[in-house]
């Protein structure tokens, strides 16, 4: 087995998505290029945490039934949920999949992700994806300021 190593500047967008079906594997891959991000693909669930614990991705985008067969079995989406969030908020999580009626902020809530986007809207997907980080940069702009106000002050003494 080959190891392919990809490197992420600081001038990059990174982006990870995590699909089982091909066809939106390949349509999130050609949004996310289309906006300019630089897409890793996640084959598993422990590549998916290995890969979003070492890179501080903007945007990841995981099917619902990711390497599972019904929603209680996708080991990622359960990860997660139950990860702090000082561990995830560097990231836009979008959650794709049949069950879910886009933009619908209790159902997002209820998955513990920014965003969820119904399958069926797949033809928009890149404007979907543009919304979701967008409504999600503002939101979380002044916890940003703050944290970043917070953090550039310790350790530092009048």
């Amino acid at each position: 087995m080959t190891t392919q190593f990809e490197f992420v500047s600081a001038n990059d967008k990174p982006a990870l998505i995590a699909f089982s079906t091909p066809d939106w594997l390949e349509a999130a891959r050609a949004a996310l290029n289309e906006l300019g991000y630089k897409v890793h693909t996640a084959a598993t669930h422990s590549d998916f945490l290995i890969r979003f614990s070492q890179v501080r991705y903007q945007v990841a985008i995981l099917e619902e039934l990711f390497a599972a067969n019904n929603p209680s079995e996708n080991l990622t989406l359960q990860a997660l949920q139950q990860m702090p969030m000082n561990e995830r908020r560097h990231a836009t999580i979008i959650l794709f999949g049949e069950t879910f009626q886009t933009f619908t902020p209790m159902q997002a809530f209820q998955q513990s992700v920014h965003a969820v986007i119904n399958s069926s809207e797949l033809f928009l997907l890149k404007q979907l994806i543009e919304k979701a980080v967008a409504d999600n940069t503002l939101f979380l702009t002044n916890f940003r300021e703050a944290q970043s106000r917070a953090f550039s002050t310790v350790g530092k003494s009048d």
